[in-house]
């Protein structure tokens, strides 16, 4: 166990920038809101909308790689010349099989392009799939002006989704941490998404609680390491977001503006039953975005931002990046 400690802690030490990069790829926040009576939230959402049985959506992120937070939470910036990237294309649908309740899958393919202390390396392949069920438990009755209580009751969406290890992860046949397309693990979650439109303006919360299967491991990197089970830590992510809709004429072409916060943490891993002290981390963002709406809701495209603050004590073992979003959906109704 004490090699296979030191092994690790080597290849920490002489590839954090890489390791880190790795794991952001999987763990990027991906918001979610629920499809109320009037469409729901933001277009960032995979849910289908109450009037509607299903969503097509299709989004390309760039993903920009400046610096990282190192285990005490100080940001450290890459070495001169560093350039790291990843560019990701998500397929995703929704569908509505019963009053209440609905299914989504999203599928990533990912581009790395990456240089780092000298060394450059391009690759592509899968992401992580995930695929979620969501249960409407309570309808946000969008309203206009707060005429009686029930004006004020929230929409309700609880949800789960299974993460499945399709992407290229350190555990497969690869020789660079950049070539890593996802985590490698299994992971379910467990959703509780809040969300209240009193026109023009909408509130969602949402929070999301998931835990690692453990696996076997016999190398790292494309390196034989003697065998070991692991397990990554649990995983703690909430957003909160505000958006503003603003309508277009007398059409009721919608365009819509969304503030938001997001808060991710990982606890250790552990190997053998034993934590590795080396592996958690957490971070903090915030986006903003801007979402097209047709009169029908049938059509939307967007665009979004989101920033690491790049300044201490905002994450910890973690890199700091930008990521943008541009996006086109189509709800069949």
């Amino acid at each position: 166990m004490t090699t296979l400690h030191a092994i690790m802690r080597h290849a920490f030490s002489t590839s954090i920038a890489a390791a880190l990069l790795a794991g952001a790829a999987a763990l990027s926040p991906l918001p979610v809101q629920a499809g109320s009576c009037c469409g729901g939230g933001s277009a960032t959402s995979l849910l289908v909308p109450r009037y509607a049985w299903g969503v097509a959506d299709l989004s390309f992120d760039t993903e920009l790689y400046d610096g990282y937070w190192n285990q005490e939470g100080t940001h450290k910036s890459d070495p001169p010349g560093s350039d790291l990237r990843q560019y990701r294309l998500n397929l995703g649908y929704a569908q509505r099989f019963a009053s209440d309740w609905q299914a989504s899958v999203t599928l990533p393919y990912v581009w790395n392009d990456n240089s780092y202390s000298g060394l450059s390396s391009r690759s592509n392949g899968l992401g992580d799939t995930t695929v979620s069920l969501w249960y409407e438990a309570l309808v946000d009755n969008s309203a206009w002006r707060i005429r009686h209580p029930q004006d004020l009751i929230p929409g309700i969406t609880l949800g789960l989704s299974l993460l499945l290890p399709t992407g290229i992860s350190p555990y497969d046949d690869v020789t660079s941490s950049f070539d890593v397309t996802g985590r490698g693990f299994y992971r379910l979650d467990g959703n509780l998404l809040i969300e209240k439109t009193v026109q023009p303006w909408n509130l969602s919360l949402q929070l999301g609680y998931g835990t690692h299967f453990e696996r076997p491991v016999n190398r790292e990197y494309g390196r034989y390491v003697e065998p070991y089970h692991k397990q990554l830590g649990d995983r703690f992510s909430g957003s909160l977001s505000v958006g503003y809709n603003y309508y277009l004429g007398a059409g009721g072409d919608t365009l819509t503006g969304t503030a938001s916060y997001v808060y991710l943490h990982e606890g250790d891993a552990s190997i053998n039953g034993s934590p590795d002290r080396t592996s958690g981390f957490h971070k903090q963002s915030f986006g903003g975005g801007l979402t097209y709406s047709n009169t029908d809701r049938d059509w939307s495209i967007r665009a979004a931002w989101n920033h690491a603050i790049q300044e201490n004590g905002w994450g910890k073992n973690f890199p700091t990046t930008d990521i943008i979003t541009v996006g086109v959906r189509y709800v069949f109704r």
